[in-house]
């Protein structure tokens, strides 16, 4: 019986990936990188890219005065949410996940995914 539990709960982990949590100082580091194209504060202007405030858990392309490109615009009529899971996989390639994005920044290690996502999530409602 408990090896029947042990196999459902690696099985269960295995089938979702899992988000580890990251270091908000160090994914305040990582997010320089971000700003020649973003901002984050509440009342952040857009730039190259759209402001991120409030971005964790929050449905893709609700900025209304972006020029979000059409790859995006696609996802965003599949209903994308910006979860912690959907943040992980466009910043490891965005081009990836949605072919002929603007955005071109690739975050290739996971610990400064899982840091930029703890640190983007203190500008954001609790979930």
């Amino acid at each position: 019986m408990k090896l029947t539990i042990a196999l459902a709960l690696a099985i269960a982990a295995l089938a979702t990936p899992a988000i580890a949590d990251g270091d908000v100082e160090l994914g305040e580091k990582v997010f320089k990188k971000c700003k020649a194209c973003h901002t984050i504060e509440a009342d952040g202007k857009n730039k190259v890219g759209p402001n991120l405030h409030g971005i964790v858990g929050a449905e893709a392309g609700r900025s209304s005065d972006f020029k979000y490109s059409d790859a995006l615009k696609e996802k965003v009529a599949e209903g994308l949410v910006w979860t912690e899971e959907n943040l992980h996989i466009w910043l490891e390639d965005p081009q990836k996940f949605a072919k002929k994005s603007k955005m071109v920044l690739k975050l290739n290690k996971d610990e400064d995914r899982d840091n930029v996502i703890a640190y983007l999530k203190t500008f954001s409602d609790p979930q």
